[in-house]
């Protein structure tokens, strides 16, 4: 019995080693999707994503992608509603804006919880650059939204 356990520990842990590494992979939704509890047209309609949505790509299968949202709450949607585009959502109360990546720059603006903004560039030293839908750009401390 306690050898079948150590080959089993053994078989294991080779097939972790040999599953491929891969990255959390975030894109956006590119028009209203509406997110279903199974990946099919018949399956029962949840609620609609607005356009600009992050989300996190869990699974994808066929002409559907199992997503995450930034609430935690895992659906499908037809893979065609995204956008390899990257959003982020504001997830602290008020979030504030910097004209450069210090604690110390002037403030650009604040986005409330939820508001969406587009990332401009991949996020450094714990800031993001972004721009907000009116046209304004800054930095905003990665701890402030979700989408990274």
């Amino acid at each position: 019995m306690k050898r079948f356990a150590h080959l089993a520990i053994a078989s294991l842990a080779t097939l972790l080693m040999a599953a491929p590494a891969s990255a959390i992979e975030y894109r956006s939704v590119s028009r209203h999707a509406i997110l279903f509890d199974a990946p099919s047209t018949g399956a029962r309609p949840l609620f609609i994503l607005a356009p600009g949505t992050p989300v996190e790509v869990v699974v994808e299968s066929g002409a559907w992608v199992r997503v995450r949202d930034a609430s935690g709450g895992m659906n499908w949607l037809e893979g065609v509603a995204l956008t390899p585009q990257r959003t982020l959502m504001v997830t602290a109360e008020r979030a504030t804006v910097r004209s450069a990546p210090d604690h110390g720059a002037a403030i650009t603006f604040e986005a409330r919880r939820d508001v969406v903004l587009d990332l401009l560039a991949p996020p450094q030293a714990g800031w993001a650059h972004v721009r907000h839908r009116d046209g304004q750009t800054g930095y905003v401390r990665i701890t402030e939204v979700w989408g990274l």
